[in-house]
């Protein structure tokens, strides 16, 4: 069995895509009940970075790449990518899309990697916008679990003439929700979502529109959270840094592993 405290820690990003009609919301989907990982819980788009997300080709297709620190520009295109896989959307696209540009096939083969996300973004004549993403929080797993990530959190502004669909294959729904309605039915058991999720979205529920959450995020200290277990009289917690945002949090380490 692989020791969680000696597992590769696997660089990835995730995207909290937003919007303020018809309310502020942000855009979360169910993850298949078959996948390994969070099977069923409402999560943001994201995973791993690909190589292709780190082809130097991509300086021509994209707008912003010297305003982002190189070391930002794998992991905002494979967010983009991810959103783009998940959900249908292309995210810092300069123009609008015409429906059929993110077709669940071409999706598809960007995801079994049969087709280069570079070139989709190519074939619509298009440049994404690495500036249109906004770093909102900097995680990395703990070693409780045998694979563990360095995930970067991103929000960005829902593309206003694109339409949010699942894929149907790792996830099974697309779904627009208020934040705070997203934490109130994590609370209550009656959606599932994961640690992290719930303290983002706690996070972003702070925010009263998508320009605030932005403009919050732009304004914040990034403090990298790396959570902690610390045994307590009631038993094992998950602790998170009090100067990262979150306030004070002690999770009991058997809600989060559940």
């Amino acid at each position: 069995m692989t020791d969680p405290a000696s597992a590769p820690i696997l660089p990835a990003a995730t995207i909290l895509v937003l919007r303020d009609d018809p309310g502020f919301e942000v855009l979360m989907v169910q993850r298949h009940h078959q996948i390994e990982f969070a099977s069923g819980a409402l999560v943001f788009p994201g995973g791993k970075t690909h190589e292709g997300d780190h082809d130097p080709a991509w300086a021509d297709a994209c707008l912003g790449w010297d305003e982002v620190e190189p070391e930002q520009r794998a992991l905002r295109i494979a967010a983009v990518r991810e959103v783009f896989e998940e959900a249908g959307l292309l995210l810092g696209a300069t123009r609008p899309l015409d429906p059929s540009a993110c077709e669940l096939s071409v999706r598809q083969a960007v995801d079994r990697g049969e087709l280069p996300f570079l070139k989709v973004v190519r074939d619509l004549g298009e440049k994404v916008d690495l500036t249109a993403l906004t770093v909102f929080a900097r995680w990395i797993t703990p070693p409780l679990t045998p694979k563990r990530y360095d995930t970067w959190f991103y929000v960005a502004r829902a593309p206003a003439d694109q339409l949010a669909l699942c894929d149907g294959r790792e996830t099974v729904d697309a779904v627009w929700i208020a934040p705070a309605e997203a934490v109130r039915m994590a609370l209550a058991g009656e959606r599932k979502v994961v640690f992290p999720t719930r303290m983002n979205l706690q996070l972003l529920a702070e925010a009263k529109g998508a320009e605030d959450a932005i403009g919050r995020a732009k304004a914040r200290r990034l403090v990298t959270v790396r959570p902690q277990v610390e045994e307590r009289p009631g038993g094992r917690v998950l602790t998170l840094p009090t100067d990262a945002g979150y306030g004070e949090v002690a999770e009991p380490l058997s809600k989060v592993m559940g």
